[in-house]
């Protein structure tokens, strides 16, 4: 068995979720090798993302753990046999393994939601825009370093043209603030007025005169599994980007999410902050 160096987070995820089903089921790493045939060891590198597993060994596995969920099965059927080599592995080795791994999950996933306080969502954000956001960074980024995170960041927008559902909740701090000079905030904000028009994308604005909201300040993001057991919601934060993914912690963050998308304003209503913003620039 060839162990892999470096596990992204998709394969992570896999192992967490094996090993959520065999404690689920009361059962030892060294009866669930019994059941395999298979030594410990071998089963500690499948649970740890180290080592792959086949679609035959994870049904079995899954039928010694009495799991009858078959969307679920599959949807991990599917998560172990994935063979994607996506455009995210050549930055591998030159951007931090957080952008892959998110490049990954955002192309896997059956739709995404945002909310942002202080920046425009990065899948929404113009090439300017961006590049003005990472310039911005303490300490700054070597001139290399920072072509790469915002071409990294030009490219994960794919999502977005494949036409996955998509939802941004923006509070109008964010469309407010100047990231970069007059004429990029302009252009950032006519460029969501134009894809808040796109069906499968919805931008919903929270503006500063709501009363009582309290919300999160934190942003926030939700990624939709094959199934909703496998959601994950990432939260960037300065010691780094956190996956969540156990059902507690989910269910917190899609409870935060209803709140501040109806403390937000309709489409149309938001279509109409933002045109009167950028005519202000």
């Amino acid at each position: 068995m060839v162990l892999r160096r470096e596990c992204t987070a998709r394969q992570l995820r896999l192992a967490v979720e094996l090993r959520r089903l065999r404690d689920a089921a009361g059962l030892s790493a060294i009866e669930a090798a019994a059941l395999l045939g298979v030594n410990r060891v071998q089963i500690s590198h499948i649970e740890s993302g180290l080592a792959g597993v086949s679609e035959e060994r994870l049904r079995r596995l899954a039928a010694h753990y009495s799991c009858t969920d078959e969307g679920f099965i599959d949807a991990l059927v599917a998560m172990a046999t994935d063979r994607t080599r996506g455009w995210w592995e050549e930055y591998r080795g030159l951007l931090p393994t957080p952008f892959l791994d998110l490049a990954e999950l955002e192309h896997h996933s059956t739709y995404r939601c945002d909310v942002e306080f202080l920046f425009i969502p990065g899948l929404l954000q113009t090439e300017d825009y961006a590049r003005a956001a990472f310039s911005s960074r303490v300490p700054e980024l070597p001139r290399e370093e920072l072509a790469l995170r915002v071409n990294h960041r030009m490219q994960r927008k794919v999502i977005l043209e494949a036409s996955m559902p998509y939802e941004a909740v923006i509070h109008e701090a964010a469309l407010r603030i100047r990231v970069g000079d007059r004429a990029t905030a302009r252009a950032q904000l006519t460029r969501l007025l134009e894809l808040s028009l796109a069906d499968h994308i919805t931008v919903r604005v929270i503006p500063f005169d709501l009363d009582g909201f309290g919300g999160t300040w934190s942003p926030m993001m939700l990624a939709g599994g094959g199934v909703p057991k496998l959601d994950t919601a990432v939260r960037d934060a300065p010691y780094g980007t956190g996956f969540i993914d156990s059902e507690a912690q989910l269910g917190v963050f899609r409870t935060v999410f209803r709140r501040v998308e109806d403390a937000s304003l309709d489409s149309s209503r938001s279509r109409d902050l933002i045109q009167r913003l950028a005519k202000e620039l």
